[in-house]
């Protein structure tokens, strides 16, 4: 966990050092800022408040977000392949045999030795990643600085000369990133920047503001809020409000929640027990003991598995690990009270995993499974096993003169000037919980809306505007709307961000011209020889066409669907990817596939993506010639055929026939992507 360093006396004047570019911030946007900047001949200075490089990125989300991996080059790729590499050495194997493990991502593979990288890893071995290309690249870091928010940036003529620390170290330089998830050097200098959620309304959005009436990481079942059940007099259970959560489509002041990545074992020689935390109090998770009693059964399907019997462990479900409504004032605060509210989210979530392990209300098959999982010995190993970074997913946001929205991931509107691309869905965790008109407990702000394909991102999405900074460049709180930063926020996007911002600042300093001047001409030649990938062509590599396949392909996108299923991120899939019903389990979502058949035997398919959150009794009915079969499918399990398509059985067909999945039952998410009807040979 970060420290925070307070002094009393800053030095009236310091030698200081200079650089050709300094970097404020230790995250993988600041590593790959640092090479990219060494690597075309500047001096680089590392500044940043933390003591560990990485950020998310070696501090427990190892579980990359990678969207398609066909859109990340240049610097950030190299990290995934430097990965790869490590996890090709026995000895990088300590717990766990390499042929155990299995090769199952985010989206897809983990492993891909074809293209030899690797999107699944553990913390350490991130780090140790990280710090290899620091010293091979002979980069200088300044690690536990803290920059003076107050009086420590010097501003003059539009342009950053130099930034102090509460220690009273200044640093000079000639260009300026800011790498940090907080945007801290860029508000100092007096560059704009959002904080909360903008109206729809604003920038012409749809899936901005308050989003209340979306159904994922909802209450699936009627949770009383009360003290006392039906009793609103007694007062409510902790972690839920009772005031009105806001119009639908309008700006107000929350971020998304904030977590801990916590990377967990169930490898008994390797386990830390959960710790009971200090002033631990059972009645902050009230709410969920209810909704467990009440049959809530998912605590389990975000314990996503890297190597060596680990996870990479996120939020899932109504009340998770997400902090919901405790990070409102973290984006502006003092770097005090930023503390106390890292504190409180490692006390909330320490607390939760303790709650879930020992208290004897918790069902008794949950109970002992949790008991089972505790902290790694062997990751952050100077922190007693807890990450030492806080899941910052959205802070302040720059506003630039150029404002990435949801209309430019959707490729409504122009990009002209892409310096990387991103993939990932539009994703934005809960913002809050409060009270519904049915007396229920409710949560409101999880958006999960996916994209048809890679999207470019704006050089002006990283360069202040013209009139305020000149020498800055901000690749992590770029300028960008709250629901397309939740796509953009991504750290293999910021890995792209932070190289090609350091490209820009060398041709902005061999020209002695502002970022904002910098000719995108050169530097899209410069970003494109250095293998980064600029704008998406051709067809959609890694998405199927239906008529690729034998037999006859329907897809989702020709279903009748009735329900709320939602897009999911197009990383793979048959025709335009696949959709989900969110683990609704209400049975309100169907999709039915139809079509003529000619006379005879046909195998029925049914393609769908595996993962550990799915659905193992999905209802799949058949409707045709005059009978009506009822099948059941695990769409955890890998589809035998092609490692696509799980073969349900043989139907004999004359003229029209229906097959329909539903989710009234079932016990996870529910998949739909393609149903084929292959005839007999």
């Amino acid at each position: 966990m970060k420290k925070f360093l307070a002094l009393c006396l800053i030095p009236l004047a310091h030698a200081g050092e200079s650089a050709d570019l300094v970097i404020y911030g230790n995250t993988s946007a600041a590593v790959t800022a640092a090479v990219a900047a060494k690597k075309a001949g500047l001096t680089v200075l590392m500044v940043g408040p933390d003591k560990h490089l990485g950020g998310l990125s070696a501090g427990g989300l190892g579980w990359t977000d990678s969207g398609r991996k066909e859109a990340i080059g240049g610097i950030a790729k190299d990290f995934y392949h430097r990965i790869w590499v490590e996890y090709q050495k026995p000895e990088t194997w300590k717990w766990q045999k390499k042929e155990d493990y299995g090769n199952r991502g985010q989206g897809g593979n983990a492993l891909d030795d074809a293209d030899r990288t690797l999107w699944v890893f553990e913390p350490h071995i991130a780090e140790s990643v990280f710090e290899d290309l620091i010293r091979e690249n002979e980069i200088t870091v300044h690690r536990d600085e803290w920059l003076d928010r107050e009086k420590g940036v010097v501003v003059e003529d539009g342009r950053i000369r130099s930034i102090t620390t509460l220690s009273g170290k200044t640093y000079s330089g000639r260009m300026f990133v800011d790498s940090t998830y907080e945007g801290d050097l860029m508000a100092a200098a007096g560059v704009s920047f959002h904080v909360g959620r903008e109206a729809n309304a604003q920038y012409g959005e749809t899936l901005n503001g308050v989003q209340t009436g979306r159904r994922t990481h909802q209450f699936d079942l009627p949770i009383d809020p009360y003290v006392i059940p039906g009793d609103p007099s007694s007062g409510l259970l902790p972690r839920i409000h009772n005031e009105d959560p806001g119009e639908l489509g309008s700006s107000d002041h929350r971020v998304q929640a904030y977590c801990f990545r916590t990377c967990l074992t169930d490898h008994e020689p390797n386990r830390i027990p959960f710790p009971k935390p200090d002033g631990y109090d059972a009645d902050q998770y009230e709410l969920l003991l209810r909704y467990l009693q009440a049959g809530w059964k998912d605590v389990f399907n975000k314990f996503d598995r890297i190597q060596n019997h680990k996870t990479d462990t996120n939020n899932h479900g109504a009340f998770s690990f997400d902090n919901i409504g405790f990070n409102y004032d973290y984006p502006e605060a003092g770097y005090q009270r930023r503390q106390e509210i890292v504190k409180e989210h490692e006390d909330y979530q320490k607390g939760l995993l303790y709650f879930l392990a020992n208290d004897e209300r918790v069902p008794g098959d949950i109970r002992t499974r949790m008991a089972k999982w505790g902290l790694p010995k062997d990751e952050f190993t100077d922190n007693g096993g807890w990450p030492h970074q806080l899941y910052v997913r959205e802070a302040r946001r720059m506003v630039g003169d150029f404002v990435v929205t949801e209309n430019h991931l959707e490729l409504i509107r122009e990009t002209p000037r892409p310096i990387g691309m991103g993939s990932y869905n539009m994703d934005s965790h809960n913002t809050q919980r409060y009270v519904d008109e049915d007396g229920h407990a409710r949560n409101e702000g999880d958006v999960q809306e996916g994209l048809r394909q890679p999207y470019p991102i704006d050089y002006g999405a990283i360069v202040p505007k013209k009139n305020e900074i000149g020498n800055l460049l901000v690749p992590v709180a770029v300028s960008a709307s709250h629901i397309a930063y939740g796509s953009i926020r991504m750290e293999p996007v910021f890995m792209i961000l932070g190289e090609s911002a350091a490209v820009a600042a060398d041709i902005a300093i061999e020209k002695n011209i502002a970022v904002q001047d910098v000719p995108y001409a050169e530097l899209e030649k410069r970003l494109l020889e250095l293998g980064q990938v600029l704008r998406w062509e051709g067809a959609e590599a890694g998405l199927r066409k239906p008529d690729s396949y034998k037999g006859i392909v329907i897809d989702d996108s020709q279903a009748k669907v009735a329900g709320v299923w939602t897009a999911s991120e197009v990383s793979s899939g048959i025709g335009e990817g696949y959709r989900h019903d969110g683990g609704a389990r209400n049975g309100n979502c169907t999709a039915k596939f139809t079509t003529e058949l000619k006379p005879g035997s046909y195998h029925l398919d049914v393609a769908y993506l595996p993962h550990a959150n799915r659905a193992t009794n999905v209802p799949v009915k058949v409707v045709g010639g005059g009978t009506e079969v009822v099948f059941t499918l695990n769409q955890r399990q890998e589809p035998e055929i092609e490692k696509v398509f799980a073969r349900l059985g043989r139907i004999e067909a004359d003229g029209a026939v229906s097959v329909t999945l539903g989710n009234e039952g079932t016990d996870g998410h529910v998949i739909i992507d393609a149903v084929r009807f292959l005839p007999v040979e």
